[in-house]
């Protein structure tokens, strides 16, 4: 079964559950899918890949936009937004553990024989290919940033 398929299975059991949460967050989804699927000009479907940036894109929106609502105490607005991250987060693969991300990130550093920061770039792009989908950038970063200098 296709991601695509999946969502609107779980949009129909919201809508039948009255769940205006979860109906907003798959909304949100379906929208963002549809607009992929229609700039290349093509009915074609996306791929499986594409459609997990898609998802990863939106639950780091709603991520970022809660940590802004925290950050001025605004816990009614950050709560809506972090329900509808761990919705559409749920159709994302499970994420890696720091230690599993660190071990991929020593194995690309020892496969380019990257020296510093200076090779940070072509490491992130290597390491970001290899756990596309599994593990949030801004942690690769971190873990690269740490491993390098």
């Amino acid at each position: 079964m296709s991601l695509s398929t999946e969502i609107m299975t779980a949009l129909k059991t919201a809508m039948k559950e009255k769940d205006q949460t979860a109906l907003t967050a798959l909304r949100a989804v379906k929208s963002a899918i549809l607009l992929a699927q229609t700039e290349t000009g093509s009915k074609e479907e996306l791929t499986e890949e594409q459609e997990l940036k898609i998802l990863q894109k939106q639950v780091k929106q709603r991520k970022d936009s809660a940590a802004m609502f925290l950050e001025q105490n605004r816990e009614d607005l950050a709560a809506p937004e972090l329900a509808e991250a761990a919705i559409i987060a749920q159709f994302l693969p499970e994420e890696m553990s720091e230690e599993d991300i660190k071990k991929a990130v020593d194995a690309v550093i020892a496969q380019t024989g990257a020296e510093g920061m200076k090779d940070m770039g072509k490491v992130m792009g290597l390491v970001s290919k290899e756990l596309a989908g599994r593990a949030d950038g801004k942690t690769i970063s971190n873990i690269v940033k740490a491993q390098l200098a």
